[in-house]
């Protein structure tokens, strides 16, 4: 999902063109300008500073030392580069965004800010951005995320091996890390000289936070990965996530510590511990029902189907039995022959609507018929239980993080790829 918050909306707007006119009844004046020639795209000044602008606000507003402005111009074009990358290499590869596709994402937006869509439009177009340019960065997101979707499409999955490799390895971590990192790249055929160069940078920077710096402030002004300008802040992880390297010279890193330089990925990074915490038991609670489903098609009108619905309801409350009408009448393919059981089940697992109707019964009571995408629903709840799925939880979390170091680490070799193999005229 994309979460916009309303001080973040600057720094969405990069397709504004600034084309003021002169006071006094002069001529237009033109102060936009070609900053980046991307392949067949290209960046213009006006994309550049509305980024830098919204960067700023981000940053002002975390309370952190703003960088010099030759490194910030650098860092945002850097990644407008990335982004005109991205979205010309989807473009190519087929992927195409709908313009249904845009508004569910923008729906999802003004959802996950509490506003309605008019609210949400009101919000972009009072913060001085036009509701099509929001609309167009939007597209621009999904493009890039279907994009990064097609690339860990193509991965081989976990098996269930190395699955059971990791749970009994003494590198399965029960703790989880905050972290924040400063990265320094080093280039495809990077050289001894090379290779000692950013070494010696990378101890310079390490100094300064010796001497008081504050990471965040560091990875703004010198980080080369794409989060330098959150301040290098990655969130939490669990250490089987990384590569072993790296994991094992952060192990024993207590909160407030940073590691020493680290080789990893095609750069040379400093991490910082900013928190950690256990990993607790999983307790869920489970529901256990039978449900009748009336789905509509082209021999049943959504009409019929909400009809034949309430005469089933009708019948269970005149005494015949459940499970034989689900047997007879229910088109759910996997509960209809064993009279609609659906066996134990944790909540939320079928949908908001679903749940709401069965935390509305008291086990034995049957709900009156009620609608979901799926069609027409009667649902009889049995029974409600609180159940240990810690193992569960750990098998599925181990396996996310063999996919997630996996996904990482391709993504990234990916992604520099394309960058590498792209035509970039930077004309600052």
């Amino acid at each position: 999902m994309i979460k916009i918050a309303k001080p973040l909306i600057s720094a969405i707007a990069m397709l504004a063109l600034l084309l003021p006119v002169v006071a006094g009844g002069q001529d237009v004046e033109k102060i936009d300008e070609i900053v980046a020639i991307v392949d067949e795209g290209v960046i213009l000044r006006s994309e550049l500073e509305s980024s830098i602008n919204g960067i700023v606000q981000q940053i002002q507003a975390r309370g952190e030392r703003q960088p010099p402005r030759q490194v910030l111009e650098e860092q945002v074009l850097e990644r407008l580069i990335m982004s005109e990358v991205q979205i010309q290499r989807a473009e190519q590869t087929g992927i195409r965004v709908t313009d249904q596709e845009v508004d569910r994402s923008l729906e999802d937006v003004a959802r996950q800010n509490n506003l309605t869509l008019s609210q949400l439009r009101q919000a972009v177009e009072s913060d001085g951005v036009e509701f099509n340019e929001f609309r167009g960065d939007i597209r621009k997101q999904l493009l890039t995320s279907q994009l990064r979707q097609r690339i860990v499409d193509s991965m081989d999955d976990v098996t269930d091996t190395e699955v059971d490799i990791l749970l009994e390895s003494d590198f399965f971590e029960s703790d989880e890390y905050h972290l924040s990192q400063i990265a320094l790249q080093f280039s495809p055929a990077a050289g001894p000289v090379e290779t000692r160069e950013v070494e010696a940078k990378m101890s310079a920077i390490a100094e300064e936070i010796k001497s008081g710096m504050d990471f965040a402030t560091a990875a703004i002004n010198y980080s080369e990965a794409p989060d330098a300008l959150e301040g290098g802040a990655i969130g939490w992880r669990n250490l089987n996530t990384m590569p072993r390297q790296l994991a094992d010279r952060i192990r024993d890193l207590r909160p407030g510590q940073v590691s020493d330089p680290i080789f990893g990925n095609g750069s040379l990074m400093l991490v910082k511990v900013n928190d950690r915490r256990m990993r607790g038991e999983v307790i869920v609670n489970e529901l256990n029902a039978r449900h009748i489903m009336i789905q509509p098609s082209e021999l049943m009108s959504p009409e019929a189907a909400r009809e034949l619905a309430e005469d089933l309801y009708r019948r269970i409350s005149d005494g015949e039995d459940f499970g034989a009408l689900a047997r007879e009448f229910s088109d759910d393919n996997r509960s209809a022959n064993i009279g609609g059981e659906m066996a134990w089940f944790p909540e939320g697992a079928y949908g908001d609507t679903f749940q709401a109707v069965c935390d509305s019964l008291a086990p034995g009571e049957v709900s009156q018929p009620f609608q979901t995408q799926q069609g027409w629903h009667i649902v009889q709840l049995e029974g409600q239980r609180q159940s240990d799925r810690t193992d569960e939880a750990l098998r599925a979390e181990a396996r996310n993080m063999l996919m997630d170091q996996r996904t990482q680490a391709e993504i990234d070799r990916t992604l520099r790829q394309i960058r590498d193999e792209a035509y970039v005229q930077i004309k600052l």
